[in-house]
């Protein structure tokens, strides 16, 4: 018997990776060559991945996982009989003829394997003594340096499955990222933790009885008569499965997954089928009101009197959202943060971009913004004063020599802090070509962990969604953040002049504990100066 490698093809000149959509064949069916066997999704389209030979086949990444091109996804035994899987333990016992086991499945309508097995006579499964099951406990892993706890968002495994070493059965969010935990062991997964808990790091989240066998459907003696098969494929179509990322969803939605239509393989429910289920449920409210309400006339009076439908939704919150909720909340309780205002004349600015901002996409093949003058500015203030880009570590004050920025980035998820590494040492062309790499990644749910821990200081510009004035919260651990907002044309005074100029008010929250008053604000007007003159900017003034 050959094994034959079925890795991700590449399927764009530009995609790296791909996310699997669904199995439509599962681990041990047989399959034919070209046959379809699955989806998958990029960000950019869906490709379906067929069978590049004929035989046995063992599923090697789950659905909702992540891979890489040329990552290995499937396996494929091939053999000249077309045996499967369930047919291989099954030798001691007097198996059917092929030909028989095809006339079962032609009249019964199901694979050969499966009515095979039900011709046969149940073949007896040695079960170990309950005593001598061991337990693998499994703990929640390390994963990030600043990270302390995480929730559990999805099981992809049920209490009681059986699990195989490395396989995917649970996903776990942190306040930054998503993370998958395969099984650490082989056995019968027992949950401890549910969806939704927040747990510390090192607690334990399942346990696995080792020693427990095959699952127990296929370990259990075939008593059933043949009419039984049937009876459990209505039994699982009724229960309308959800693909993991589906599931996701829902839960998200508070969508029960039996009142959505499934578009895949056997009426599984898809991503698509999740995003657009919502909808569904509130049209067909009115429909079955009026098929329960009488036929006479009078009573429809009153509902055409209605002013308007009054509806309410909920959702539940992601464990982003949670994350962010509650660590706003503790910012705000553990610091003492004030907040210190002034404008900015943004026309200087405004002018070098015009002058140049053609000549320097150009040259650099990247826009000139706002933000690099902003950037350039805090870092040459952050020199100046040093114990803005400080932050306190129990009872020392830690300083530090470099200046790593975050940049707040707004995402369907949630909000997110990625960082600019060394902004002090990057000319304006290298800061908006990272803001850019940053902002995309964000978007596309793409920053690792490296790429979000370790700012020194964080820049945040509410100005972009029409934000006149507002006062930051602090990124902990550190110390400030300083916040931008929109540019209005006001009228002010210049030389003892009314004049109209282009005016930013910019706010710096910042905990009173570390900085004194006197620091926060002159760190603020230092920040005014460079912006108002950008040649100090250029020269380091």
């Amino acid at each position: 018997m050959a094994e034959i490698e079925i890795k991700v093809p590449p399927v764009g000149e530009s995609i790296t990776e791909v996310t699997i959509g669904n199995w439509f064949k599962n681990d041990g069916d047989f399959v034919k060559m070209d046959e379809v066997i699955c989806g998958l999704d990029s960000d950019k389209a869906t490709f379906e991945l067929t069978a590049e030979a004929e035989g046995v086949l063992n599923i090697k990444a789950q659905e909702g996982d992540t891979l890489n091109i040329g990552d290995l996804i499937a396996t494929i035994n091939s053999s000249s009989n077309g045996e499967t899987k369930t047919q291989a333990p099954q030798q001691k016992a007097s198996a059917p003829s092929e030909a028989g086991a095809e006339n079962v499945a032609d009249k019964a309508g199901e694979p050969a394997s499966v009515a095979a097995a039900q011709q046969q006579a149940p073949a007896p499964v040695a079960e170990a003594p309950a005593g001598s099951k061991k337990a693998y406990e499994m703990k929640v892993p390390t994963v990030g340096e600043s990270i302390t706890e995480v929730t559990i968002a999805s099981w992809s495994k049920k209490d009681g499955d059986h699990v195989e070493v490395d396989e995917i059965i649970c996903e776990l969010e942190s306040d930054k990222a998503t993370f998958e935990l395969p099984a650490e062991a082989a056995g019968t997964l027992r949950i401890v933790g549910k969806e939704g808990d927040t747990l510390p790091i090192g607690a334990v989240i399942c346990t696995i009885e080792q020693g427990s066998g095959s699952p127990a459907a296929a370990s259990a003696p075939q008593t059933a008569a043949p009419a039984s098969a049937p009876a459990a494929a209505d039994k699982n179509s009724s229960d309308k499965h959800a693909s993991p990322v589906a599931a996701k969803i829902l839960a998200e939605k508070g969508i029960d997954p039996k009142d959505v239509n499934g578009s895949g393989s056997g009426g599984r429910i898809m991503k698509d089928d999740a995003l657009k289920a919502g909808s569904k449920p509130a049209e067909q409210a009115p429909a079955a009101q009026s098929a329960s309400a009488p036929s006479k006339p009078a009573p429809a009076a009153p509902v055409q009197t209605q002013a308007g439908a009054r509806g309410q939704r909920r959702e539940k919150m992601s464990s982003l959202r949670k994350t962010i909720a509650r660590r706003l909340v503790a910012v705000k309780n553990e610091t003492a943060m004030l907040t210190t205002f002034n404008e900015v004349d943004m026309k200087p600015v405004m002018d070098v971009r015009a002058k140049f901002k053609d000549k320097f996409k150009e040259k650099h093949e990247v826009g000139l913004g706002f933000m690099s003058f902003f950037v350039k500015a805090v870092t040459i203030a952050l020199k100046d004063f040093p114990v803005i880009n400080a932050y306190i570590d129990g009872e020392e004050l830690v300083y530090n020599d470099y200046s790593d920025i975050s940049v707040a980035v707004s995402t369907p998820r949630g909000l997110v802090v990625p960082i600019i590494r060394n902004a002090e040492t990057l000319s304006f062309a290298a800061i908006e070509k990272e803001i850019v790499r940053l902002a995309v990644r964000a978007r596309d749910g793409k920053l690792g962990m490296d790429e979000m821990t370790g700012g020194t200081f964080t820049i945040t510009n509410g100005g972009t969604f029409g934000s006149m004035l507002s006062t930051p919260i602090i990124n902990a651990p550190q110390s400030a953040i300083l916040g931008m907002h929109n540019i209005v044309e006001r009228a002010v005074v210049v030389d003892g002049q009314i004049v109209i100029r282009p005016i930013m008010y910019v706010a710096l929250s910042y905990d009173h504990r570390t900085i004194d008053g006197k620091d926060s604000v002159s760190f603020l007007v230092r920040v005014k100066q460079l912006l108002e003159d950008p040649m100090r900017l250029l020269l380091d003034m």
